[in-house]
């Protein structure tokens, strides 16, 4: 059948779909994607696949997508992340016929990601001209990234879907189905796409709010008949448990330690008995503490904080961050800090005591302290190797090398020259050559 475009492809290949489950590294695993298609979302991405690992090893293919799909499981799309086009095509080709789309990951924190929404627009008119049939606008700069994401500008993406003429999908700022219509209504896209949301309330798209054990036990449920790595059921039920898991602590370490899917659900377990006597012992006209919407054992929103201040904007407690911050304590410390305390007392974190880089001033990275261009490792090395330079302070060596290399080929003896005989002569070639000599 002839390859659909734009808004046809998105009707009929993705069947309309407004409600999208995002691709998340070890976390939109087939188990997930199922439990999420349950409670609403109508189209799931596979987990961000390495073109060329994909390629070249069997067994990623086989672990990753071939033994991780379903007839359930469609419409679906696999997320690629490649920088060569030839190697993007063929594992494309070799993803093909397991899913309904092939997706390019363009979203990492790069450069490129710029806060003037008309270089955004340029950008995405580029991929529409490039033969992209579909765009996700995460609205967010590079910046805003890992812990401190932020907000996400809508207008971005408002100004996006104006100014090309194939489906956008909008990601950010999506904790409820409320914030979903919301989006489609406010900058006119054609579906919504959640990660963070979708990871603490699977039923987000159903609108719902369900008890935190009755989807735990769905998901575990689901990993028994499609099972997956445990890495990824421990870090989904830590989502899923996140605000419980601030009351009930000591359940945290249970939690981490487990070494089965069984010894999983038995620390499941408990917090839901947990949770059922701290229903038992709730007080009439009792609000949830710590500025949450709903009590603990109720799924919710996780609100990250943002990029500038540290606080959440929800106006509940800032990170633990933003507090060492604040009162330059280092008492405050995660595990991974404690443990190299251990390791060199004389350590500390007070970022007041941090060394200040220079930055570089082409790409704002910091720079070399010794550089002779006066620039950080990337751009040094870009420069050195067009002007076929030396930087020790980098260690890059390019003019000495090339120097070397003509040392060496002048130093080595020449070759006589046969004399040349004529055709038939002693000595000489054959009337017909059938190939080259070597």
């Amino acid at each position: 059948m002839p390859k659909l475009q734009g808004f046809e492809f998105w009707s009929c290949t993705l069947g309309g779909a407004r409600h999208v489950v995002a691709p998340m590294v070890d976390q939109s695993e087939l188990a997930w994607r199922l439990l999420s298609r349950r409670h609403g979302a109508q189209l799931c991405y596979t987990p961000m696949l390495h073109a060329q690992v994909f390629i070249r090893d069997a067994n990623y293919r086989k672990e990753n997508l071939y033994c991780d799909v379903c007839p359930e499981d469609r419409p679906l799309i696999v997320q690629f992340c490649a920088n060569d086009p030839e190697v993007f095509v063929q594992a494309a080709l070799l993803a093909q016929d397991y899913c309904d789309a092939i997706d390019l990951n363009l979203g990492c924190p790069q450069m490129i990601a710029k806060r003037e929404i008309d270089k955004t627009v340029r950008y995405a008119q580029m991929l529409e001209k490039a033969g992209c049939q579909l765009l996700t606008v995460h609205g967010r700069t590079k910046e805003q990234k890992g812990p401190l994401s932020g907000t996400a500008s809508w207008e971005h993406i408002k100004a996006v879907r104006k100014a090309v003429a194939i489906p956008v999908f909008a990601n950010g700022n999506i904790q409820c189905l409320r914030d979903v219509e919301r989006c489609i209504q406010d900058t006119g896209v054609q579906g919504v796409m959640s990660a963070e949301g979708n990871l603490h309330n699977p039923a987000l798209f159903e609108g719902r709010s369900p008890a935190v054990w009755e989807l735990a036990e769905e998901y575990l449920d689901i990993v028994r008949q499609h099972p997956c790595p445990l890495s990824y059921v421990r870090a989904h039920l830590f989502k899923l448990w996140h605000h419980t898991l601030q009351v009930h602590q000591q359940l945290r370490e249970e939690l981490a330690k487990v070494k089965t899917l069984e010894g999983i659900a038995a620390v499941s377990q408990e917090l839901k008995l947990r949770c059922q006597e701290d229903i038992s012992r709730q007080k009439e006209g009792e609000k949830p503490s710590g500025g949450l919407p709903f009590f603990h054992w109720i799924c919710q929103p996780y609100f990250r904080p943002g990029p500038r201040d540290g606080s959440r904007e929800s106006g509940g407690a800032p990170s633990k961050r933003a507090l060492e911050e604040e009162e330059g304590s280092t008492d405050i410390l995660s595990k991974n800090k404690q443990k190299k305390k251990l390791r060199n007392p004389h350590k500390t974190f007070d970022p007041s005591l941090k060394p200040k880089y220079a930055k570089c001033d082409q790409c704002g990275n910091p720079k070399g302290n010794r550089c002779v261009f006066n620039l950080c490792r990337g751009c040094c090395k870009k420069r050195a190797f067009k002007e076929t330079a030396d930087c020790a302070g980098h260690g890059l060596l390019f003019k000495t090398k090339l120097e070397k290399s003509l040392a060496w080929k002048g130093a080595q003896p020449r070759l006589q020259e046969p004399q040349q005989a004529r055709p038939g002569e002693p000595g000489g070639f054959p009337e017909v050559m059938g190939s080259a000599l070597a």
